[in-house]
């Protein structure tokens, strides 16, 4: 004679959520998140737009050496446990993010501007003009 099992799919659904790792679309279970970046060109400067969600602007840094552009940010986990609670999971990523990458043209760094608001990082990055090639006489 055959055993009949009674299943509970939302049971099974809520065991699982503590159990195995939940993967939100960014690669692997426990890979530290991307920093998805926008970069656009336009005639005098480039327009870069960095997504950095849940970071204080005071803990991103932005560093310009010609045409390389280099963003890292850290979030910083603070310990707020109350007494009597236990933490059964934790799905947030603390640590460190970085982004590096070649523009066409080189920047002037002089005249860049940075804003940072809703967790989006606006960077206004003027091309520094071209210089003109000098022609040298022979004397």
């Amino acid at each position: 004679m055959a055993n009949l099992i009674r299943r509970d799919p939302f049971d099974d659904l809520l065991r699982g959520f503590f159990v195995r790792p939940v993967d939100f679309g960014s690669g692997e279970v426990g890979e530290a998140p991307q920093m998805r970046v926008d970069v656009k060109e336009a005639n005098d400067a480039y327009q870069v737009h960095a997504e950095l969600p849940g970071i204080k602007k005071e803990d991103i840094h932005v560093h310009i050496d010609g045409p390389v552009v280099s963003i890292s940010a850290e979030r910083k986990q603070e310990k707020e446990v109350k007494e009597g609670e236990r933490v059964l999971r934790t799905e947030r990523y603390f640590g460190k993010v970085s982004r590096s990458f070649q523009l066409g043209q080189e920047v002037d760094e002089a005249q860049s501007s940075a804003k940072f608001n809703d967790g989006v990082l606006e960077l206004r990055l003027p091309k520094k003009a071209a210089a003109q090639a000098k022609r040298l006489s022979i004397d």
